[in-house]
């Protein structure tokens, strides 16, 4: 269902599978078919503003399936910060400030095959697919990388 699609679902009975259903496949108010026509007019000017409609008596029924959701993702693992050598360091610095391996090898006075695995270990270490997302996960670690 495309974002800008908001929809309102009338439904006949407080079936929870049915509204849980629902809310899966995107629906952004789900009301019961006793709702009076002020109640529908609301859902619907509130589900435009960007708000959710729901009936009370299928609210908990969110909740507890929220919750179960909740229990059953597995807590993200608290990563430690990356322990970069000083060499690894002065090569990120270099990375930030947009140095090629080739210049980064003269600068350091390293081969350029060093730089590479460097660099290799570096990325892996933090977990990153490129030198600008390295570079980033690294200053986010609280790094100055500044040289």
């Amino acid at each position: 269902m495309p974002a800008s699609f908001k929809t309102v679902l009338i439904a006949m009975e407080p079936d929870e599978d049915q509204s849980l259903a629902a809310v899966r496949s995107g629906v952004s108010g789900y009301l019961l078919k006793d709702a009076s026509a002020l109640e529908v007019v609301a859902a619907v000017r509130s589900v435009s503003r960007g708000e959710a409609v729901c009936p009370p008596q299928l609210c908990s029924t969110l909740f507890r399936f929220v919750a179960q959701i909740v229990s059953e993702v597995p807590a993200p693992v608290a990563t430690s910060k990356p322990d970069l050598t000083l060499r690894q360091q002065q090569l990120v610095c270099l990375v930030a400030k947009g140095l090629t391996n080739k210049q980064i090898a003269s600068h350091l006075n390293i081969s350029e095959f060093t730089v590479r695995n460097h660099i290799h270990r570096i990325l892996k270490q933090v977990d990153a697919e490129t030198r600008s997302e390295a570079v980033e996960t690294i200053r986010s670690f609280g790094y100055a990388l500044s040289q």
